[in-house]
Order: C-alpha cells, then structure tokens, then sequence
C-alpha cells in the first residue's frame, strides 16, 4: 500500500462537516430567496446577493465533492 492510497476516505471524513453545512445554507437561501419573492416590496438587490451566494455555494460543494470522490482516469 502506497502513502496516498486512503487518501479519498480522509477526504471524506474531513469534508463530510462542511459539506452538510454547505447543503444546509445552499437550502435555507432557496426559502429565503423565495420569501423575498412573495414579499410585497420584494428587494432586488437583496435577492440578486442571495442568489450569488447560493451560486458560490453550489460551486464550493461541488469542488468538495470532487475532492472526495475524484475521477479516475486509467
């Protein structure tokens, strides 16, 4: 066995907390971005910021995801 050979459990391991937590917020942006939709004054601005925080979000879990479970090309 080779030093890195149970690299993508650690990786898992490591990740698996902030990953959960990412998901959470990735979630709890899609209900706040549609209460300010309902709202009566709904601001602009605020949802334009909500949804960019929710795209760096997707790409963050994304990248930990890779991370924990790489491709691999033979």
């Amino acid at each position: 066995m080779e030093v890195g050979d149970n690299d993508t459990g650690d990786a898992a391991r490591d990740f698996a907390p902030e990953l959960s937590r990412l998901k959470e917020e990735h979630r709890d942006l899609d209900g706040a971005i549609e209460a300010l939709k309902v709202g009566i004054a709904g601001d602009q601005l605020q949802i334009q910021r909500l949804k960019k925080r929710k795209l760096f979000l997707r790409d963050r879990i994304a990248h930990l995801e890779d991370q924990m479970h790489p491709d691999i090309i033979a």
